[in-house]
């Protein structure tokens, strides 16, 4: 079974891709998209959204970075592939998949679902792009508005040349809202050869298990459920576990004390907050610290509360 972190836009960026790495479990993880749109981006764009460029395109723990491209263009998306490879990423993701409204309002994301040869067209451009031994994947939903033309963009994906496809379980009309449909994956699984990897509402080892009888799939990709769980992966891979607040807490003091510096004080606490509201889904005690932690705005009084946080 491999495990891989999803590239959640505005979520899992290097500071979180570093501390659930570190963690350990995952095979690769992938970036958040880097939007093409009509020019070929400077490499500081790449660098900005995927640093670990500048690290042999892996996070500290060795884990690999994979780099993702939005856009509907095919010659630019090409051209702007062929510049992540040159930079140094060890495979290009395309996404096919964001429900955000301004990026489908230009043509962008899942949207594309809609025109099966388009979506063909974009991932050929890519995988001639690139050198052979680069893989090029495709990241989708189950459609735009709706599902019906699943079978056609997973064999579109296919026919262009891609090295494996994932599927998130869901349209984007149907947004994050439970549940993912599994079993829609697992027809798109019967219909292709390449591999196909399953997404969507995996936030325990029992989910994942229930996602891979349901769809068939060998593979996950982990998204919302690693950020509330940062030891989800190991505990897939059959760790016997017995982490809790402790070890929680411990992730979230090297996670304050790394993301200093990064921003201002502002957006600092904010990727804090951001953390920790997932966090206490399941962890009554980052409850606690989240309800004390909400009205704070500097990141040495985070770390001071955390730090006098034991229970």
């Amino acid at each position: 079974m491999k495990i891989i972190l999803a590239p959640m836009e505005g979520l899992a960026d290097f500071w979180v891709r570093q501390a659930l790495t570190d963690i350990g479990g995952y095979d690769w993880c992938v970036t958040e998209f880097v939007r093409v749109s009509g020019t070929l981006l400077p490499p500081r764009v790449f660098y900005r959204w995927c640093p670990e460029l500048q690290t042999a395109s892996r996070t500290r723990s060795g884990t690999p970075v994979h780099v993702q491209l939005l856009g509907s263009d095919p010659s630019c998306m090409a051209d702007n592939a062929a510049r992540a490879v040159e930079l140094g990423a060890p495979a290009i993701d395309l996404n096919f998949g964001c429900p955000a409204k301004t990026v489908n309002r230009h043509g962008g994301g899942a949207v594309l679902l809609d025109t099966p040869e388009q979506v063909h067209a974009v991932v050929r451009a890519v995988r001639q792009a690139v050198p052979a031994v680069i893989p090029v994947s495709a990241k989708m939903r189950l459609g735009n508005l709706d599902g019906h033309r699943s079978l056609d963009n997973a064999v579109a994906v296919e026919a262009a040349g891609a090295s494996w496809l994932t599927v998130h379980g869901r349209t984007k009309t149907q947004g994050y809202r439970p549940p993912a449909w599994w079993d829609q994956i697992g027809l798109i699984r019967q219909r292709v050869a390449i591999p196909v990897i399953a997404n969507g509402e995996i936030w325990t080892a029992e989910d994942a298990k229930r996602c891979r009888q349901e769809s068939g799939c060998e593979d996950v990709m982990l998204g919302r459920g690693a950020v509330s769980d940062p030891f989800l992966a190991q505990r897939l891979r059959g760790e016997d576990l017995s982490s809790g607040w402790p070890e929680v807490r411990l992730k979230l003091l090297v996670f304050i004390e790394e993301l200093r510096g990064s921003g201002s004080d502002s957006q600092v606490s904010g990727r804090v907050k951001q953390w920790l509201n997932y966090l206490r889904r399941d962890c009554a005690e980052a409850e606690a610290v989240y309800r004390e932690m909400v009205r704070l705005r500097c990141p040495d009084a985070m770390l001071s509360l955390l730090q006098a946080r034991t229970t």
